[in-house]
């Protein structure tokens, strides 16, 4: 299935981990990205997201026309090294508000492919929002 949505990966523990940044079309999914490549993200996939299910796990990857290819507002598309695919760990989804992120996120989840995933909303524009989102791989699993 390809989805309208951007994929970075940051290597743990040895191993990429990929995290789905999802929302509506101007929402901030290629910035909030461009700049998780500052700490240390790598790109995988910018604008559509092929995703395939397999053991249990959500992987993705960029389509081929798209691999490597980033666009940013302003600058046009950009050409980046990608992570060639990566298994999913997290979704965050872009709020268009700051309000409308919860202050203490809940247990929600985000299902595709038969496969249920933690979900985080993140204002995208955010000062703080890429170093969020490594903290939030950093830390996934180690609390409720």
């Amino acid at each position: 299935m390809i989805r309208h949505a951007g994929l970075i990966a940051l290597r743990l523990g040895g191993v990429w981990r990929g995290l789905l940044i999802e929302g509506p079309s101007g929402s901030g999914k290629s910035d909030l990205a461009l700049r998780a490549l500052e700490v240390g993200f790598r790109l995988v996939a910018d604008d559509r997201v092929q995703l395939w299910a397999s053991d249990g796990q959500l992987w993705g990857r960029a389509p081929d026309t798209l691999s490597g290819l980033m666009e940013s507002r302003g600058l046009g598309v950009l050409g980046l090294t990608p992570v060639p695919f990566a298994p999913i760990s997290l979704v965050v989804r872009c709020e268009a508000t700051p309000d409308a992120v919860e202050r203490f996120p809940g247990g929600e989840t985000f299902n595709l492919a038969g496969i249920s995933l933690p979900l985080r909303a993140l204002w995208p524009f955010d000062p703080a929002a890429a170093v969020k989102l490594r903290l939030a791989m950093q830390h996934l699993g180690s609390h409720p």
